[in-house]
This record gives C-alpha cells, sequence and structure tokens, in this order.
C-alpha cells in the first residue's frame, strides 16, 4: 500500500526562497518613486487559510525585493463578498489597485469599465502568453484582449479515501466513468455506516456533468443551452444515487464545507472538489491515519470539466504611476517561480508551463503524485461561461436542479424553469 505524504514546511520555505530567480528583478522602479517615497498599491484577495497565507507570503517577498513598491494584501471573504466589495469600492472611488476576479466574472467586469486591459502591458513587454497554460487562458480574453491572467486556478477533481475503498474491495485508482462511480457509491453505502459521496448541488460539478454528457451551457450566441438531452442525464446521475441512498446532498451556505468535514471524518468515501482543497485534505488524512488519492473526474461519453479559481486583474482609472506599479505587481506574482511556489503551498494548478516544468515542481510531482492529477486532467479543461447575467443563471440553475433532486422533481421541469429564468437575464 502507497503511502502519500504532505509537502513539508521546510519545502515551502525554500520554494519561498527561491521565487526571486527568473522573476521580475529587485531593480525594477516606478518613474519618480523611491524607497522612501514608494508607490502604494493595494491588492485584495478571497479566501483564507492555506490560500490565504499564499497571498500574504508573496505579497511580503514583493514587498521586501521591490522598494518603490509597497503592496497591503487584504482579504475580502468569498468570491462573491469580493465581488461585491470591488464593485461598491469601484463606485466609491476607493477600488484596490490590484484584486482578484473569479474566472466567469472577467467579462462582466471589463465590459462594465471596473478593469483595466492588460494588452498594451504585455505587448510593450513582450510576455510570453504561450507559456501560460493554454486550458486556462479562455477566461483571460475579452474581445480578443487579455484583461486577466490566471493566478491560482483549479478544476473540479475526484478524491478518493483510499484506505476505506481498499477495505471495502474497491479498486484504490477509483471509478472511471459514471456508471462505476455509481457502483463505488452504492458500495460504500452497504452497511449505512457511511455515504459514497457527499454531493452538493454545485455549478461547478453540474457544469463538467453536462460537459460529460457531450452538451454545453451557454451557445455561441450567449444564450442558454443546457436545456438538452446532456442536461437532463447530468440531473438524473445525481438523482438516482440520490434515491439510491448513495450520496449524501447538503444544501445551503455551509454545503460545501459540509461535504469537505463528511470526507475528512470517514464519513464518505469520496468526494469531488476543487485542486485547491488538496493540501488540506492531504494534511487532515495524515494526522487521522488514512491514505487519500485523487483521480480525473469521471467520464461519460468524455472526459471534461471546467476550469475555476481567479485571475489577477488591475482596475481602471488609475494614473500611470500606479498602472506601471500595479502591472510590475501582476507580472510578478504571475511569473514561473511564484506560480511554482503558489501551486506546491496551497495544490492550485501552475498556470504556467514553465513553472510545471521546474525542478522543485517535478520533485513535488514525484514526491506526491496527487499534484500531477490536475494538471493532467487539463487535457480535458474548458472555460467557464462569462456572459454578463451568467451568476443569476447559475442562482436559477441551482435552485431548479436542487428542488427536482430533493424534492422528486423531474430534470425535465427543472430544466423548463431554469431556462425560462435563464432567457429573462440575458436578453
Amino acid at each position: 500500500m502507497k503511502t502519500y505524504w504532505t509537502i513539508g514546511s521546510t519545502a515551502a520555505i525554500a520554494l519561498l526562497m527561491m521565487t526571486g530567480c527568473g522573476s521580475t528583478p529587485s531593480s525594477d522602479t516606478v518613474s519618480g518613486a523611491t524607497p522612501d517615497e514608494p508607490v502604494e498599491l493595494t491588492y485584495w484577495y478571497a479566501w483564507g487559510d492555506k490560500i490565504g497565507e499564499n497571498n500574504e507570503n508573496l505579497v511580503a517577498q514583493f514587498n521586501e525585493e521591490h522598494p518603490t513598491i509597497q503592496v497591503t494584501a487584504e482579504f475580502q471573504g468569498t468570491y462573491d463578498e469580493l465581488h461585491a466589495k470591488t464593485q461598491a469600492a469601484f463606485a466609491a472611488k476607493d477600488a484596490p489597485e490590484v484584486t482578484q476576479n473569479e474566472i466567469a466574472s472577467v467579462e462582466t467586469f471589463a465590459k462594465n469599465g471596473m478593469t483595466q486591459s492588460l494588452q498594451p502591458f504585455i505587448d510593450a513587454d513582450g510576455l510570453d502568453i504561450e507559456d501560460f497554460n493554454e486550458g486556462l487562458m479562455g477566461n483571460s480574453y475579452v474581445e480578443d484582449e487579455i484583461y486577466a491572467l490566471p493566478y491560482l486556478r483549479s478544476t473540479p477533481i475526484l478524491y478518493l479515501n483510499t484506505t476505506i475503498l481498499e477495505e471495502k474491495g474497491l479498486d484504490p485508482a477509483g471509478p472511471k466513468t459514471w456508471d462505476e462511480f455509481k457502483e463505488y457509491a452504492a458500495v460504500l453505502s452497504e452497511d449505512g455506516t457511511m455515504k459514497g459521496a457527499t454531493m452538493p448541488i454545485d455549478i461547478w460539478f453540474y457544469e463538467a456533468f453536462v460537459t460529460q454528457a457531450g452538451g454545453t451551457m451557454i451557445d455561441e450566441d450567449g444564450q442558454p443551452a443546457f436545456n438538452s438531452e446532456a442536461g437532463a442525464e447530468a440531473i438524473d446521475f445525481i438523482s438516482a444515487m440520490y434515491e439510491e441512498g448513495s450520496i449524501k446532498v447538503p444544501t445551503g451556505d455551509v454545503a460545501g464545507d459540509t461535504a469537505k468535514q463528511d470526507f475528512v471524518n470517514g464519513k464518505s468515501g469520496m468526494m469531488l472538489s476543487s485542486t485547491a482543497d488538496l493540501t488540506y485534505l492531504m494534511t487532515n488524512a495524515k494526522e487521522q491515519g488514512y491514505e487519500v488519492d485523487t483521480a480525473f473526474m469521471p467520464e461519460n461519453k468524455q472526459f471534461g470539466v471546467p476550469t475555476g479559481g481567479a485571475n489577477l486583474v488591475m482596475t481602471a482609472g488609475l494614473d500611470e504611476v500606479k498602472q506601471e506599479a500595479a502591472w510590475t505587481f501582476i507580472k510578478w506574482m504571475t511569473d514561473t517561480d511564484q506560480t511554482a511556489y503558489a501551486s506546491e503551498f496551497t495544490g492550485y494548478l501552475p498556470s504556467r508551463h514553465s513553472a510545471s516544468e521546474t525542478e522543485a515542481m517535478q520533485k513535488v510531482y514525484d514526491e506526491v503524485p496527487q499534484y500531477k492529477t490536475a494538471v493532467d486532467q487539463l487535457e480535458y479543461a474548458h472555460e467557464r461561461p462569462m456572459v454578463e447575467g451568467y451568476p443569476e443563471v447559475v442562482n436559477a440553475l441551482v435552485e431548479e436542479i436542487t428542488r427536482a433532486v430533493l424534492q422528486d422533481g423531474t430534470s425535465q421541469d427543472a430544466l423548463d424553469n431554469a431556462e425560462k429564468r435563464a432567457e429573462a437575464v440575458l436578453k
């Protein structure tokens, strides 16, 4: 039986110390700025714990290397909370110079004039965009210009408690197809002491299921396309396991946390979640004495997953000095060594090919192969819809799918209702 472990703090510190190599050099200055009177920037970010630590660590090093630019990092909550605060601050002319956009919101912020195109800075510096993983760039472009650069990016992957799977006589490599996932969930739930999986009604998972069933969420004209055979098949997949009692479907704001806690506490043997949860889950597994592995989300007609996470953006309306400083910060945060550090520290994807190829990341992949799963799965990844109004479409879909699964509705009724609500928003 293989034993996996999490890279410890010594390796993390070593990687952090390496981030200056090959990055924007400390000689970068902003016109007119001095160490005594540096350009001051504010950077807002989402999520705490290891993700927050990563942001604070990188900002501290940036400040040390760039005495003419000093950045203050400020935690703002979830992506939704960050977006709401950013919109309010922009209206009040008090927005941070640099912030994060959850990738589905990039177009909305850009088209509403809240973020600055990065294309002029990229062109002037000759930044190698081809070094960024093409599977993560789809949500960076708005009308053929880059408005955001990939930073902390993810895909959903399948987490497996391999200790429990082996005890139940299941292959610890995990299920490869929807049918096998159902079989695993049924076996894991047989004695009533646990569930095969705890699975919230999450739009990210639903987008993946629809793709795996051969469908799409939004068509090329920006209109709903989920009311289809693939859309119904995705709902029926969830409903069938819920009716059989092989999955738990938590609801509400804490549904995601419930899924994590059930998995951590051995109440479920499998979990779909972000690559960003890797470090947290492996740390808990080590403390509680069981083993965790990762696998692709199972295929149906095909493999397929949406990407997720955040891109870095510059807010609009900055003067030339602030723009120059903000670009220096964004470029540094998304450079090769900082990307490698963030990936190792959090479990997020390395968004640059050069980061994956560093000696440090290759060592991580050799010692902790769970980190490599999401990178390999990028072959089947696609961007999330960015049409304006999509957040409202998401809310409608989640409400209707939840009603269909938990209140014995039909998938077709759910899709018909969600489509009507979506069309009203998208028109």
